[in-house]
């Protein structure tokens, strides 16, 4: 009678402390994978800010007569696909995201062209309008390197804890999955970026 009673609190210590693992594991993978979505709408965030701002930049330089509409409009379409792929954290696939980083670095490419358009008319270069934008526009570009390399992070510690034991045992079991970050596309050693 004894050893049944030493066994079984050892059975009972056992489920409670598989029972406590599982529970601190859950909340953390919880805590990680809101901390991925968190990450994933500030890139969203800092896209939002960028499309915002092209617009502005694009009717600025539309008041100087003569400047190349080609590349107003090659803006225009480049701003629309780039619209159309923003998506929630819970839509993120290694497909979505690389389609999405096209758009945006089609859309950095055509407001490039602008920018070096813009150098054969120095008025337009001067006007304090211009350079505001100008400055906004940077600062938005390394805005986006930022947020990108945060939510690499993010899904980085995230990934650790779904693919590291004991969190991968549970991970499993309870529908966590890794996720991917935003990958070097061929040819990036090319940065594509908006110079000023």
């Amino acid at each position: 009678m004894k050893r049944f009673g030493k066994t079984g609190i050892v059975i009972t210590a056992i489920i409670f402390i598989a029972i406590v693992l599982a529970v601190t594991t859950y909340n953390r993978l919880v805590k990680k994978d809101e901390q991925v979505n968190k990450s994933w709408a500030e890139v969203q965030s800092t896209y939002q800010r960028r499309m915002e701002l092209i617009p502005n930049l694009v009717n600025t330089v539309k008041g100087i007569s003569g400047f190349e509409k080609s590349t107003l409009e090659a803006i225009a379409n480049a701003r629309s696909e780039a619209a159309t792929l923003n998506m929630s954290a819970t839509e993120v696939t290694p497909e979505a995201v690389m389609a999405q980083q096209a758009a945006q670095n089609k859309l950095a490419v055509a407001a490039n062209r602008l920018i070096v358009n813009v150098e054969d008319y120095p008025v337009l270069r001067g006007t304090e309008a211009y350079l505001a934008l100008q400055r906004q526009l940077e600062g938005t570009e390394r805005r986006i390197k930022t947020e990108r390399n945060r939510f690499n992070e993010a899904v980085a510690d995230y990934n650790k804890s779904v693919r590291t034991f004991p969190g991968v045992v549970f991970a499993s079991m309870m529908g966590f999955k890794s996720k991917e970050g935003f990958e070097a596309a061929a040819g990036a050693d090319k940065v594509v970026e908006i110079k000023f």
